[in-house]
């Protein structure tokens, strides 16, 4: 049953925010590109493109960058289709799985993973996933077509990648309402200190310096960005703004869950996301300024 209480204002953005880490934990994870080099996928971006996507099915690149929102196209055409004519999207999805679960034992531990508090953390999030909507919502859609799995740690797991892609699929909606191409939301999240930093940017998107600084000038012509890079008061807003209408559009699973429900998974994600950073989740030159 849902609380009755009312949600607090940002309380859904502070449960993503804690619960999106133990998601996407295993795409940096040493783990991920062996496992997947298992099913012939060598490449560690060709892996990266296959294994969010293999929930779609065998899409094209056009697919990919139309879901993914702010990687070059160009980069994902290296890679698929190709990848479809090495493995198949189901099998992609058990490497994804196997990786996961690998991932997960290392940063958290086998007592965490099988604790009482897993378990509950489980029921919370596919509880709060069963407000989620599939209208719009290509990503989680897909996902949410997948079986959920029996360990507790895994199905928390498939939960937390619902609740990312609906609202990654919903901040989408509010990047174009804001008229940001891919590259200027990776500038302007940049710039913000929040998003990836310079150098993940470069790495792992496809975008070239040159790209980079046309994307800036465009920021600097709409008097969003300064001539150091950073954001000006508007460019500030606009950020702000975005989020608001990322967290409107995507009340939905955790006014389902209702405030009580919320918090506490709130709680419980806190403590296995700060135990997995402490254990070297994500590489720090990744993200931030």
């Amino acid at each position: 049953m849902t609380s009755t209480s009312a949600l607090p204002e940002n309380a859904g953005r502070q449960c993503h925010n804690v619960i999106n880490p133990y998601h996407s934990a295993h795409y940096f994870a040493p783990e991920f590109p062996v496992e997947l080099a298992k099913i012939g996928l060598e490449n560690r971006r060709a892996a990266y493109f296959a294994a969010r996507a293999a929930a779609m099915g065998a899409v094209g690149p056009g697919t990919i960058a139309a879901t993914f929102y702010n990687f070059n196209h160009d980069l994902i055409a290296q890679h698929v289709p190709h990848v479809w004519s090495v493995t198949t999207p189901e099998a992609v999805l058990e490497a994804r799985l196997r990786v996961v679960d690998a991932t997960l034992h290392r940063l958290l531990g086998k007592e965490t993973l099988e604790s009482p508090e897993m378990a509950e953390a489980a029921e919370l999030a596919l509880r709060a996933a069963e407000g989620c909507a599939r209208q719009a919502r290509p990503l989680y859609a897909a996902h949410a077509d997948l079986p959920v799995p029996d360990a507790p740690h895994l199905a928390y797991w498939h939960a937390a990648t619902l609740l990312r892609e609906h609202r990654g699929d919903g901040h989408l909606l509010a990047l174009l309402d804001a008229e940001l191409d891919g590259l200027e939301a990776l500038v302007s999240h940049t710039a913000s200190g929040r998003g990836m930093s310079y150098r993940g940017v470069m790495a792992t998107r496809g975008w070239s310096e040159e790209d980079w600084q046309a994307a800036q000038e465009r920021l600097r012509s709409r008097g969003l960005l300064d001539a150091e890079g950073e954001l000006t008061e508007t460019g500030v807003q606009l950020r702000k703004d975005l989020e608001r209408t990322t967290d409107r559009l995507d009340r939905a699973p955790y006014e389902h869950l209702g405030a009580e429900g919320v918090a506490r998974l709130t709680e419980l994600a806190t403590a296995f996301t700060g135990a997995a950073l402490n254990a070297g989740a994500f590489p720090a030159e990744m993200f931030g300024k």
